[in-house]
């Protein structure tokens, strides 16, 4: 793994919290390589939103309770076109892939939020993937390495998605690419409402199929 993607998952998992100075000479040596790659780093990491050049340096990038909301603004809109496209595009493996995400939602334990927020992000994910936009994909994903930061923003509302399941057992059958962006942009915030209506999107074609 090279020193962008080090840095960057140790900013994610918040081994690196806010404000936490990133000078070069320190991160060279602690990676044991030279300054060139810890310069070109932190720059990827600027552009990723992710470190800031502070009074003293460059320093970790902290994120105000208004910048999350509108991350999760601008999430909820792409993730409603990332449904669209899944309903559109998702193959029989799309598909099985989901079914076997949502199975792990189910058995996810609620006092494991450790297991809570992985299985959120491979439902999330598997939703990205199906949509087979490479665009989207990469968006989404930077999007979500800023919110992983603050999982008690993701994790509140979790339980809710245990007590849904897609109707039917057949998933195949279900797809409508019409129901994607107005059915997710009235869906509130909540990280259970996301979900319950991105599976709806993707899987249910009307209000027969439930």
């Amino acid at each position: 793994m090279d020193v962008y993607h080090q840095l960057r998952e140790a900013i994610v998992d918040g081994t690196l919290p806010a404000s936490a100075p990133l000078t070069e000479l320190a991160l060279a040596a602690q990676y044991n390589v030279s300054r060139t790659p810890v310069r070109e780093a932190l720059r990827r990491l600027e552009q990723d939103g992710l470190v800031e050049r502070g009074a003293r340096g460059m320093q970790v990038r902290g994120r105000s309770p208004e910048e999350i909301l509108e991350i999760y603004e601008v999430r909820i809109t792409l993730e409603a076109a990332a449904a669209r496209a899944a309903a559109e595009r998702r193959t029989d493996l799309d598909l099985l892939k989901l079914e076997q995400v949502h199975a792990a939602m189910l058995a996810a334990s609620t006092d494991d939020p450790e297991r809570l927020a992985t299985t959120n992000r491979k439902f999330h994910e598997a939703i990205w993937a199906m949509s087979h936009n490479a665009t989207l994909i990469d968006l989404l994903g930077r999007l979500h390495a800023h919110l992983i930061r603050y999982r008690e923003t993701i994790g509140a509302a979790l339980p809710g998605w245990q007590n849904h399941s897609p109707g039917g057992g057949d998933w195949s059958e279900c797809a409508d690419p019409r129901r994607g962006r107005e059915v997710m942009l009235s869906s509130g915030r909540t990280a259970s409402g996301q979900m319950l209506l991105l599976l709806n999107v993707v899987l249910h074609p009307d209000p027969g199929c439930t």
